[in-house]
């Protein structure tokens, strides 16, 4: 597998979301064909001025999976479900079957490199003492972390048993422009509308990483890297206090920062989650933020650094380009 110009495309799973949005221009910007596996229901216009071919489909759709991966080299597999509250059926659904879908038709199509994108979250529970590595023992705790670490599973013994060259990155709590969700809402948006709660003294670490950096990461990954091997892709770990005072920093204005209760912001989430099971519809504060904002995530990013040659992107700088973003109104 060479570096561009490769005469077939590089497939993009999850095109429209998140990652997506970044990792599309990226691989563009660097010279790929990029071909993306869209819902024709999904926000897709940015794609045309990319020149990125659409192959419509839905990752639950084996068929419409098999067409798109036809002819690629290479796929980049970060389309998945992801919220902090939700049904166990359709993480399984899409992050589970959906990974199975699209694994069995990149072998099928005989492509050079599968790069799944999974997430640090799946460690569950840190442990109370030393750093988050790759070895670190996986201890989820609600059926999207579940479902994440099921698809790793599966990408590796797949890789294992077929010969599929099979790269899993492990990102962070990503943030950066075209999110409204998790870390940007938590740390950027709540903060800047008076929603600026914050527990046991914001002392508790969080593990943040820019999107640019994961798109940098999975690009790397299609020639670099040890086939099988699973990386960490992570900023520096810092606490939620030091992002309020980046954010302050950039801003030029100090945030009024409202002492809240641990207990009482845990019984809020209970009760405001056991309401959804009614109303079918996410709370603001689910239970399932409880693992990202209580407990304490030191994570290293070593091996992504001496193997792939990752170095990632000051927490400041990728704030200030986070702002920017949400400045400009799109």
């Amino acid at each position: 597998m060479g570096p561009p110009p490769e005469s077939r495309p590089v497939l993009v799973t999850g095109a429209t979301g998140f990652v997506g949005r970044t990792l599309c221009p990226y691989l563009a910007e660097k010279g790929y064909r990029v071909r993306a596996l869209v819902r024709r229901t999904s926000d897709h216009g940015f794609l045309d001025a990319l020149g990125v071919e659409k192959a419509w489909g839905d990752l639950r759709d084996p068929a419409s999976v098999a067409a798109a991966v036809k002819g690629c080299h290479a796929v980049i597999h970060a389309g998945a479900a992801f919220r902090f509250w939700g049904r166990r059926e359709e993480f399984w659904a899409v992050n589970v079957q959906g990974t199975r879908n699209t694994l069995e038709a990149a072998c099928q199509a005989g492509v050079d490199r599968f790069v799944h994108i999974s997430t640090i979250a799946v460690v569950g529970k840190p442990p109370a003492e030393g750093l988050i590595t790759e070895e670190t023992p996986c201890q989820p705790q609600d059926a999207y972390q579940e479902s994440k670490l099921e698809a790793e599973r599966q990408v590796l013994a797949f890789g294992r048993e077929s010969g599929l060259s099979v790269i899993v990155l492990r990102p962070g709590a990503i943030y950066g422009p075209w999110s409204h969700y998790a870390f940007n809402r938590l740390f950027v948006e709540d903060p800047l509308r008076g929603l600026a709660f914050r527990v046991h003294g914001g002392h508790h670490i969080t593990f943040p990483v820019f999107v640019r950096d994961v798109a940098w990461a999975a690009e790397a990954a299609l020639t670099r890297g040890r086939s099988g091997e699973v990386y960490h892709i992570c900023g520096s770990c810092v606490s939620h206090r030091e992002v309020g005072e980046v954010l302050e920093r950039l801003i030029g204005r100090r945030i009024r920062w409202i002492p809240a209760p641990a207990w009482g912001m845990v019984a809020l989430a209970r009760v405001w989650t056991a309401i959804s099971r009614w109303t079918g519809r996410e709370p603001y504060y689910p239970i399932g933020l409880y693992p990202y904002v209580f407990y304490d995530w030191r994570v290293s990013a070593e091996k992504a650094r001496r193997e792939l040659g990752y170095e990632p992107t000051p927490l400041e700088e990728g704030l200030r380009q986070t702002l920017e973003w949400y400045r400009s109104g799109k």
